[in-house]
Protein backbone atom coordinates (compact mmCIF):
# COMPACT_ATOMS: atom_id res chain seq x y z
CA UNK A 1 0.00 0.00 0.00
CA UNK A 2 1.22 3.45 -0.51
CA UNK A 3 0.22 6.02 1.59
CA UNK A 4 2.18 8.92 0.81
CA UNK A 5 3.69 10.15 -2.55
CA UNK A 6 5.39 13.85 -3.45
CA UNK A 7 3.38 15.25 -7.16
CA UNK A 8 5.42 17.52 -9.47
CA UNK A 9 4.49 20.97 -9.60
CA UNK A 10 2.07 21.66 -12.27
CA UNK A 11 4.24 23.21 -15.33
CA UNK A 12 5.87 19.53 -15.02
CA UNK A 13 2.44 18.12 -15.74
CA UNK A 14 1.55 19.56 -18.06
CA UNK A 15 4.46 19.28 -19.89
CA UNK A 16 5.34 15.87 -19.57
CA UNK A 17 1.96 14.66 -20.20
CA UNK A 18 1.07 17.16 -22.91
CA UNK A 19 -2.07 18.53 -20.79
CA UNK A 20 -3.10 22.28 -21.59
CA UNK A 21 -3.79 24.40 -19.22
CA UNK A 22 -7.37 25.56 -18.89
CA UNK A 23 -8.00 26.93 -15.68
CA UNK A 24 -5.91 27.07 -13.12
CA UNK A 25 -6.96 23.76 -10.28
CA UNK A 26 -7.53 23.91 -6.57
CA UNK A 27 -4.45 23.99 -4.39
CA UNK A 28 -1.85 20.94 -3.24
CA UNK A 29 0.25 20.53 -0.93
CA UNK A 30 4.13 19.43 -2.04
CA UNK A 31 3.14 15.97 -0.15
CA UNK A 32 0.06 14.40 -1.24
CA UNK A 33 -1.45 12.15 1.83
CA UNK A 34 -4.87 10.17 1.95
CA UNK A 35 -7.55 12.16 2.22
CA UNK A 36 -5.60 15.21 0.99
CA UNK A 37 -5.70 17.46 -2.40
CA UNK A 38 -3.80 15.84 -5.40
CA UNK A 39 -3.87 16.29 -9.12
CA UNK A 40 -4.72 13.17 -11.53
CA UNK A 41 -4.78 13.18 -15.36
CA UNK A 42 -7.83 11.07 -17.23
CA UNK A 43 -9.43 11.67 -20.95
CA UNK A 44 -12.26 13.74 -21.73
CA UNK A 45 -13.86 13.89 -24.84
CA UNK A 46 -10.18 12.74 -26.12
CA UNK A 47 -8.28 14.95 -24.36
CA UNK A 48 -6.11 14.96 -21.63
CA UNK A 49 -7.75 16.31 -18.67
CA UNK A 50 -5.66 17.12 -15.52
CA UNK A 51 -7.90 17.24 -12.56
CA UNK A 52 -7.42 17.97 -8.76
CA UNK A 53 -9.25 16.00 -6.41
CA UNK A 54 -9.28 13.70 -3.40
CA UNK A 55 -6.69 10.90 -3.03
CA UNK A 56 -9.81 8.36 -1.44
CA UNK A 57 -12.32 7.29 -4.50
CA UNK A 58 -15.63 8.40 -3.15
CA UNK A 59 -17.73 6.13 -4.46
CA UNK A 60 -21.64 6.85 -6.35
CA UNK A 61 -23.54 5.44 -3.03
CA UNK A 62 -21.68 7.67 -0.54
CA UNK A 63 -23.75 9.58 1.57
CA UNK A 64 -21.52 11.51 2.31
CA UNK A 65 -17.98 13.09 0.82
CA UNK A 66 -16.13 12.03 4.62
CA UNK A 67 -15.76 8.66 4.16
CA UNK A 68 -15.16 6.31 7.62
CA UNK A 69 -13.39 3.76 5.35
CA UNK A 70 -10.03 4.03 3.32
CA UNK A 71 -10.02 3.99 -0.68
CA UNK A 72 -6.41 6.08 -1.36
CA UNK A 73 -5.49 2.16 -2.79
CA UNK A 74 -7.86 -0.48 -4.49
CA UNK A 75 -6.16 -3.90 -4.78
CA UNK A 76 -5.86 -4.28 -9.08
CA UNK A 77 -7.21 -8.17 -8.11
CA UNK A 78 -10.72 -6.76 -7.09
CA UNK A 79 -11.63 -3.97 -9.19
CA UNK A 80 -14.43 -5.79 -10.97
CA UNK A 81 -15.79 -6.97 -7.27
CA UNK A 82 -15.05 -4.90 -4.86
CA UNK A 83 -18.09 -2.48 -4.48
CA UNK A 84 -16.04 1.13 -4.20
CA UNK A 85 -14.60 0.42 -7.73
CA UNK A 86 -16.39 -1.92 -9.89
CA UNK A 87 -18.44 1.21 -11.50
CA UNK A 88 -15.71 3.07 -12.32
CA UNK A 89 -13.54 0.40 -13.49
CA UNK A 90 -16.74 -0.98 -15.78
CA UNK A 91 -16.87 2.37 -17.16
CA UNK A 92 -13.44 2.93 -17.84
CA UNK A 93 -12.98 5.83 -15.20
CA UNK A 94 -8.90 5.26 -15.46
CA UNK A 95 -6.42 8.15 -15.13
CA UNK A 96 -2.59 8.31 -14.60
CA UNK A 97 -1.95 9.68 -10.88
CA UNK A 98 1.92 11.79 -11.88
CA UNK A 99 4.43 11.68 -8.82
CA UNK A 100 8.09 12.75 -8.48
CA UNK A 101 8.43 9.84 -6.51
CA UNK A 102 6.52 7.46 -3.52
CA UNK A 103 7.22 6.28 -0.42
CA UNK A 104 6.87 2.53 1.15
CA UNK A 105 7.70 1.83 4.53
CA UNK A 106 11.02 -0.97 4.89
CA UNK A 107 10.93 -3.38 7.93
CA UNK A 108 14.16 -5.03 7.68
CA UNK A 109 15.53 -3.98 10.54
CA UNK A 110 12.72 -5.05 12.69
CA UNK A 111 11.77 -0.76 12.66
CA UNK A 112 10.04 1.68 10.38
CA UNK A 113 12.24 3.01 7.67
CA UNK A 114 10.73 4.77 5.21
CA UNK A 115 12.30 4.54 1.36
CA UNK A 116 11.58 6.68 -1.46
CA UNK A 117 10.84 5.49 -4.93
CA UNK A 118 12.26 7.83 -8.10
CA UNK A 119 12.23 6.84 -11.63
CA UNK A 120 16.02 5.59 -12.81
CA UNK A 121 15.63 7.94 -16.05
CA UNK A 122 14.31 11.08 -14.02
CA UNK A 123 10.95 10.96 -15.37
CA UNK A 124 8.27 11.25 -13.54
CA UNK A 125 5.86 8.26 -12.05
CA UNK A 126 2.84 7.71 -13.96
CA UNK A 127 0.84 5.60 -11.70
CA UNK A 128 -2.33 3.85 -12.69
CA UNK A 129 -5.33 4.41 -10.55
CA UNK A 130 -9.67 5.27 -10.98
CA UNK A 131 -11.26 8.44 -10.62
CA UNK A 132 -14.99 9.05 -10.03
CA UNK A 133 -17.17 12.42 -9.61
CA UNK A 134 -19.59 11.87 -6.82
CA UNK A 135 -22.33 14.71 -6.58
CA UNK A 136 -23.87 15.98 -3.65
CA UNK A 137 -27.38 15.45 -3.84
CA UNK A 138 -28.64 18.24 -1.29
CA UNK A 139 -26.69 20.89 -2.94
CA UNK A 140 -25.17 19.86 -5.96
CA UNK A 141 -21.49 20.29 -5.54
CA UNK A 142 -19.05 18.26 -7.27
CA UNK A 143 -16.55 16.54 -5.46
CA UNK A 144 -13.75 14.59 -7.93
CA UNK A 145 -11.92 12.14 -6.30
CA UNK A 146 -9.35 8.63 -7.05
CA UNK A 147 -7.68 6.02 -6.08
CA UNK A 148 -4.14 4.50 -6.69
CA UNK A 149 -4.32 0.99 -8.09
CA UNK A 150 -1.95 -1.79 -6.17
CA UNK A 151 -0.78 -5.40 -7.20
CA UNK A 152 0.73 -8.06 -5.37
CA UNK A 153 4.60 -7.80 -5.05
CA UNK A 154 5.95 -10.86 -3.10
CA UNK A 155 8.10 -11.64 -5.86
CA UNK A 156 9.00 -8.82 -6.82
CA UNK A 157 12.57 -8.19 -5.80
CA UNK A 158 12.74 -4.60 -4.38
CA UNK A 159 8.79 -4.02 -3.52
CA UNK A 160 8.45 -7.11 -1.76
CA UNK A 161 11.35 -5.50 0.90
CA UNK A 162 8.38 -3.22 1.87
CA UNK A 163 5.81 -2.93 4.51
CA UNK A 164 5.55 -4.97 7.87
CA UNK A 165 5.68 -8.99 7.41
CA UNK A 166 2.71 -10.56 8.65
CA UNK A 167 3.69 -13.26 11.29
CA UNK A 168 0.57 -15.01 10.86
CA UNK A 169 1.82 -15.85 6.76
CA UNK A 170 4.75 -17.43 5.22
CA UNK A 171 7.67 -15.65 2.99
CA UNK A 172 5.66 -16.47 0.61
CA UNK A 173 2.22 -15.72 1.16
CA UNK A 174 2.80 -12.12 2.74
CA UNK A 175 0.30 -10.33 0.04
CA UNK A 176 3.63 -7.58 -0.16
CA UNK A 177 1.96 -4.69 -2.66
CA UNK A 178 3.38 -2.32 -5.54
CA UNK A 179 2.30 0.55 -6.85
CA UNK A 180 1.22 0.31 -10.45
CA UNK A 181 3.34 2.24 -13.40
CA UNK A 182 2.54 2.45 -16.33
CA UNK A 183 4.92 3.88 -18.90
CA UNK A 184 5.35 6.62 -21.03
CA UNK A 185 4.12 4.48 -24.59
CA UNK A 186 1.12 3.09 -22.79
CA UNK A 187 -0.82 6.26 -21.43
CA UNK A 188 -3.13 6.63 -24.10
CA UNK A 189 -4.06 2.54 -23.97
CA UNK A 190 -4.67 3.09 -19.66
CA UNK A 191 -6.90 6.10 -20.25
CA UNK A 192 -8.77 5.42 -23.24
CA UNK A 193 -8.19 1.53 -23.96
CA UNK A 194 -10.65 -0.80 -23.43
CA UNK A 195 -10.64 -2.75 -19.96
CA UNK A 196 -8.88 -6.08 -21.89
CA UNK A 197 -6.18 -3.83 -23.23
CA UNK A 198 -5.83 -2.01 -20.20
CA UNK A 199 -5.53 -5.12 -17.79
CA UNK A 200 -2.75 -5.90 -20.10
CA UNK A 201 -0.77 -3.22 -18.01
CA UNK A 202 -1.17 -4.03 -14.27
CA UNK A 203 1.74 -4.93 -13.11
CA UNK A 204 4.44 -3.72 -11.03
CA UNK A 205 7.27 -1.45 -12.02
CA UNK A 206 10.10 -3.42 -13.57
CA UNK A 207 13.52 -3.50 -11.42
CA UNK A 208 15.49 -1.34 -14.02
CA UNK A 209 13.30 2.01 -13.73
CA UNK A 210 13.11 1.98 -9.69
CA UNK A 211 15.92 3.59 -8.10
CA UNK A 212 15.09 3.98 -4.53
CA UNK A 213 16.57 4.68 -0.76
CA UNK A 214 16.24 5.24 2.61
CA UNK A 215 14.21 8.52 2.66
CA UNK A 216 16.15 11.58 4.98
CA UNK A 217 13.31 12.87 7.32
Amino acid sequence: MCNRYVPPDEAEIERFWHVGRSSPGPFYRSEIFPRSLGPFIRSRNGNRELVVGQWGLIPHFAKSPTLKYNTNNARSEELADKASYRTPWKHGQRCIIPAESFDEPCWETGKNVWWRFRRSDGNPWGLAGLWNTWIDKATGELFESYTMLTINADHHPIMNRMHKPDPAYGPDDQDKRSVVSIELEDFDTWLTGSNEEALQLIRAPSVDCISGAPAIS
